[in-house]
């Protein structure tokens, strides 16, 4: 019951951090009757082949048994012929066996891309309990199985039938042919049984694929708290995100407001902006902001200001047009040149003029 509770709260899709770490433990939504139906594939191919691999498979014994009499059979003759034999026939045998071993690998990399993990390897004593065997047995999973069992006997007995049923009268006269056309009939019906089983199992592969794929997405649903939970281990808890903001900031400002002292003028709004510029036509020809803020960071800049005796000058549509399209330790945008050059300029006439 609990798990079923549990289960009617993934209501979610899964992400996509959920599904890679699936398959990185090798859990993956995979057929097994895929490969199966890719396997008679090469069945029929080889079928179609027969004849020359009957042939060369046949070829070395067809000449031991016409001329039996050539053969030196004593002083390591056995053993010389058995090895000519062997050698003969393994490039067939490695044809059939290695058209079976590419149409099983394929049969694999058609549903997913190589993946190699030992966690399947790894022991599970929940594998050893009775409790759970039976419940895989006895469970959904179990009775899906089931019932895809008897679906496939039941295919191919129908396509057995479908095939052999008609040719019953010839199959049963058989015994009557020339024993040079049996392997033709046997041949030809044995291809026809293929290319039945060929249809027949295709169809029940490609539903299981489509309900293995099915299974899997359920399986990996997440609930709302699985993504919470994931999300902050992956984007960190959202407080510490916002506490390393705020930390990000301060340090900021501290950096602007050790800049202030050096500043050449800090134009402002009165109440809500505060804007420092430098200005060094040695190291660069434009005026560069070196702080800015709004409300208590302008208040800020504005004491810093008059403790370290920085003019400052009151010229709200400029102070908000910088803040507006300036950067920190940026050149100001070129539109604002000529009017932050008169402000600079006041300031300087300012100055000479205290001097004298």
């Amino acid at each position: 019951m609990a798990d079923d509770q549990d289960q009617s709260q993934k209501t979610e899709e899964p992400t996509q951090k959920k599904l890679s770490d699936a398959r990185k433990k090798g859990d993956i939504a995979k057929s097994q009757d895929v490969p199966v139906w890719f396997v008679l594939v090469a069945g029929a191919a080889l079928i179609a082949a027969a004849g020359p691999i009957a042939g060369g498979i046949g070829h070395p014994l067809h000449m031991l048994l016409d001329h039996p009499h050539q053969f030196e059979l004593q002083n390591g003759g056995a053993q010389r012929l058995m090895s000519s034999i062997l050698m003969s026939i393994a490039p067939w045998m490695l044809l059939i066996f290695g058209m079976i071993m590419v149409s099983v690998i394929i049969g694999h990399l058609v549903q997913s891309m190589p993946l190699w993990t030992a966690e399947k390897m790894k022991p599970k004593l929940d594998k050893l309990s009775p409790i759970k065997g039976l419940t895989r047995m006895f469970g959904p999973q179990g009775f899906m199985n089931l019932f895809k069992a008897i679906l496939k006997l039941l295919a191919a007995s129908f396509a057995v039938a479908i095939v052999l049923w008609p040719a019953r009268q010839e199959l049963l006269k058989s015994g009557e042919m020339d024993i040079a056309m049996l392997p033709v009939l046997l041949q030809q019906k044995a291809a026809q049984l293929f290319m039945a089983s060929l249809v027949v199992v295709g169809m029940i592969a490609a539903l299981d694929m489509i309900w293995q794929k099915h299974s899997f997405m359920k399986r990996m649903r997440m609930s709302r708290e699985d993504i919470k939970q994931e999300t902050k281990q992956t984007e960190g808890d959202p407080m510490i995100r916002a506490r390393l903001r705020a930390l990000r900031q301060e340090r900021s400002r501290k950096r602007m407001l050790q800049s202030v002292p050096d500043a050449t003028v800090v134009i402002t709004n009165p109440t809500h902006y505060s804007i420092a510029l430098k200005y060094d036509p040695e190291t660069n020809p434009a005026p560069i902001v070196v702080a800015m803020g709004v409300d208590h960071l302008a208040l800020r800049i504005r004491e810093t200001a008059r403790d370290n005796d920085v003019p400052i000058v009151e010229n709200p549509p400029l102070a908000r047009a910088i803040y507006a399209t300036a950067d920190i330790d940026a050149v100001i945008p070129r539109e604002h040149f000529e009017a932050v050059a008169k402000v600079i300029g006041f300031v300087m006439r300012t100055a000479e003029n205290k001097k004298r």
